[in-house]
């Protein structure tokens, strides 16, 4: 049988994926002061045991003050890249390749944490010594009644926003990192730069799309003057906005044209969050509902590209590379509901061409023997 694209290998400047499937960036809002631990860890170390080829640490801070909510991972300071450490040197040991996205959330910032409401912090949250901080954004302009205003950036606080951004980088490489994503969707910083909605200044920092686009794009250089060259750098998109007078799909090709010509490889393609919640937009959502704008930008602008979105079966993940609509598909939370999701599509793709090689070891070797006598039981049972 042909080998499931899926699962062929790709290279990426000079990283070498096993396979095309890719952990998403998932918060799990736990870290202490932007410390990763033991949780973060066993998330993630359970995806690489899994058979993931490219997992992401999710978003990570370049500034204190530019987390979502106080359990925000960071990298902000030195000590905060050896637990990192741990966690890329173990996902490695099991084959994939670690990544870390990194980002700002901007007008976002200094609020709850989901489980506590999603919301403005309150008096339920400084109860827990969650205080609320204060946050920056392209324009004054609050997510919605009753949240924080933020303050607007000025040319040398952005300045200073783009050394946070190199410094990040480069803690990110000593932290054995083989991948960094530039977190610019879901209405976190450089997405409420480049939207209509978050970004009404009257400098070069706004107006057109080109002004829009500009300190995006300053960051995108930044990052990737400070990345080795043999290693990629992402860029993550909202493909649009979802809501009236946003970000167009046509927008997010011109800004890909821009991101390739200053050296990024790769579009991660959600959509959503410049209101509301991460990924909240009128966007109708089935299978597969975000795979037309990676579909779209990789045709138009050249450029590899992710496609995410409830991609839940194999089949369909498969279809997805086999009709060229990416390079790369990405699983969120199906990898939650399992993280063995590469390793069962494997199987589900190959069918009785599948054996357990790919499992660990650990793992596989009890597994095949089990699989020969339940084959052996089968067989004996026939008439």
């Amino acid at each position: 049988m042909t080998e499931p694209l899926l699962f062929a290998p790709i290279a990426l400047r000079e990283v070498a994926l096993r396979n095309r499937i890719v952990i998403s960036p998932m918060c799990q809002y736990s870290a202490q002061e932007g410390m990763a631990n033991d949780w973060h860890f066993a998330h993630l170390a359970r995806f690489a045991l899994g058979g993931a080829g490219l997992i992401f640490v999710e978003a990570t801070a370049v500034k204190r003050e530019g987390r979502i909510t106080h359990g925000d991972m960071g990298l902000w300071q030195d000590a905060q890249i050896a637990p990192l450490r741990r966690i890329a040197a173990f996902l490695r040991s099991q084959g994939a390749v670690p990544a870390i996205q990194l980002g700002h959330a901007g007008r976002k910032a200094s609020m709850q944490r989901p489980w506590h409401g999603n919301g403005p912090l309150d008096a339920s949250d400084r109860a827990r010594g969650e205080e609320a901080w204060p946050i920056m954004a392209p324009s004054p302009l609050p997510m919605d009644e009753g949240w924080l205003v933020p303050h607007a950036l000025s040319p040398g606080e952005m300045a200073e926003l783009r050394e946070d951004f190199r410094r990040a980088a480069l803690r990110a490489l000593e932290a054995g990192f083989e991948v960094v994503e530039i977190h610019g969707a879901h209405g976190y910083l450089l997405q409420s730069f480049l939207s209509p909605i978050g970004n009404r200044r009257n400098d070069s920092y706004g107006g057109d799309r080109a002004g829009r686009m500009r300190f995006p794009l300053e960051i995108a250089e930044t990052v990737r003057a400070a990345w080795p060259q043999e290693r990629p750098v992402f860029f993550r998109v909202s493909a649009v906005d979802g809501v009236d007078g946003g970000w167009s799909l046509d927008d997010t090709v011109a800004l890909a044209l821009e991101l390739k010509a200053r050296g990024i490889d790769v579009i991660d393609c959600s959509s959503g969050g410049i209101a509301g919640s991460a990924t909240a937009a009128r966007v109708p959502r089935g299978p597969g509902f975000q795979v037309p704008f990676a579909e779209r930008v990789r045709r138009e602008a050249g450029i590899r590209t992710i496609a995410v979105g409830l991609i839940l079966e194999a089949q369909q993940a498969e279809a997805v590379l086999r009709d060229g609509k990416a390079d790369l598909v990405a699983i969120g939370r199906e990898a939650l509901y399992d993280p063995n999701w590469p390793l069962h599509a494997e199987r589900a793709l190959k069918g009785d061409a599948a054996d357990f090689a790919h499992w660990p070891v650990q793992a596989g070797w009890w597994l095949e023997r089990r699989e020969r006598g339940l084959r052996a039981l089968r067989e004996g049972a026939k008439p």
